[in-house]
């Protein structure tokens, strides 16, 4: 069993331009509202909300790209570096061809694999690999895709799911020696003693530097530093989509004015806006006097009705998470000009349905600690020294 030292590795960065994220967000969207896979962690026997910590766990960084983060890791012996795209709404782990050396630790399975994403979908060979994290982590024999058709990426090498093993379902041929689906890396420490609970915490910190390891992973629990205040967990809703993936109930209000009624929806890493229904859009809109911006489709506000604005709430299980004027707008360097004010939130417009009316991305989870519970079949927040950071 390995301490709880925590491991730490460089990251490189990548800035997507603001014209990009609605288009990405959107694709996204609709394809995690069609329920790609039919299984998520709900599918996993939950129990009641309990803490976990970060005991017998480890710790990696993970960098702020504008759009998504990125972790670096290595492949094979010796080691090829890659950047990965870190994702809760997928679990396998899968790279270009162009990126991967097959070396001596890696076995060509000759078995086929296929992922849909919004913006894409990519396809090739199952390798299993040695996958190291940190000098102090290192995964062998991890399921690794190799993907000679893939949809463009730009600034990143693949993916790193970081979802249940429900999620590997499908994305591969049939196999009877994995009826549940592809060993996950939180799969695999578990198994090897490295940790004892398959659980992932995530730190992120709002930045505008464009080169900035701005992010943690915490494989085996929620680690401590990281928060600050009690965590709170909720269940995985029972509502469909979104228990498919880490979904849960929530409502929301601006001011002390309610603009979102209790509904399901999903955390998502994957996504870089808050994501709210066509009402509740509407309504945010009118309160803040937003405008649509007819170059990127997103909300821009004078500096006038920035100073006027309210902290938004949003409410999940008996806990309030405020988002404060600064954490609604996006970041200056994703901007044309660092004085445009663009909020970060969009419509899930004619994709909503009742089973997942909103999403919460990283302009949300930039700001409080979030902790994924596959074990227990729930999520936990916790606010950070950033969660009031004026920094955006």
């Amino acid at each position: 069993m390995s301490q709880s030292t925590i491991h730490r590795v460089e990251f490189k960065t990548n800035v997507v331009h603001i014209n990009d994220v609605k288009q990405r967000d959107l694709a996204r969207a609709k394809h995690l509202v069609a329920g790609h896979q039919p299984h998520g962690p709900k599918a996993k026997k939950p129990q009641h909300p309990r803490k976990q910590d970060c005991d017998g766990s480890s710790e990696i960084p993970v960098t702020d790209n504008g759009v998504t983060y990125l972790v670096n890791c290595g492949l094979g012996e010796p080691a090829t570096n890659v950047s990965l795209l870190v994702d809760t709404g997928s679990s396998n782990i899968w790279v270009k061809d162009t990126s991967y050396q097959v070396t001596s630790t890696s076995t060509d399975t000759r078995k086929p694999f296929s992922i849909g994403y919004g913006s894409g979908s990519c396809s090739g060979t199952e390798y299993t690999d040695r996958l190291t994290l940190s000098k102090d982590l290192v995964v062998e024999n991890q399921s690794i895709g190799v993907a000679d058709k893939c949809a463009q990426m730009d600034g990143f090498d693949g993916i790193f799911g970081c979802g249940p093993v429900d999620l590997t379902k499908d994305t591969m041929a049939p196999d009877a020696s994995n009826p549940n689906g592809i060993a996950t890396v939180m799969d695999n420490l578990k198994s090897r003693g490295e940790i004892k609970i398959e659980c992932l915490g995530i730190g992120y910190a709002p930045t505008t530097e464009l080169n900035a390891a701005s992010g943690t992973l915490c494989f085996g629990g929620a680690d401590p530093s990281q928060y600050t205040g009690d965590l709170n967990y909720v269940p995985i809703t029972s509502t469909s989509p979104a228990s498919q993936y880490w979904g849960i109930d929530q409502s929301i209000t601006y001011g002390d004015m309610e603009i979102m009624a209790e509904c399901a929806g999903i955390s998502d890493t994957g996504t870089t806006l808050i994501l709210l229904p066509q009402d509740a859009f509407n309504c945010y809109q009118q309160q803040t006097g937003a405008t649509l911006d007819p170059n990127t489709g997103l909300l821009t506000v004078t500096q006038a009705q920035y100073d006027q604005m309210k902290s938004m709430y949003f409410c999940v299980g008996d806990q309030k998470y405020e988002l404060i004027p600064n954490a609604q707008r996006l970041s200056r360097n994703q901007s044309d000009s660092p004085d445009a004010i663009t909020l970060a939130f969009m419509s899930m417009g004619d994709i909503q349905n009742d089973g997942l009316c909103f999403i919460n991305g990283y302009a949300f989870l930039q700001r409080y600690y979030s902790v994924y519970d596959t074990a227990n079949a729930q999520v936990g927040y916790a606010a950070t020294k950033y969660t009031y950071a004026t920094t955006n």
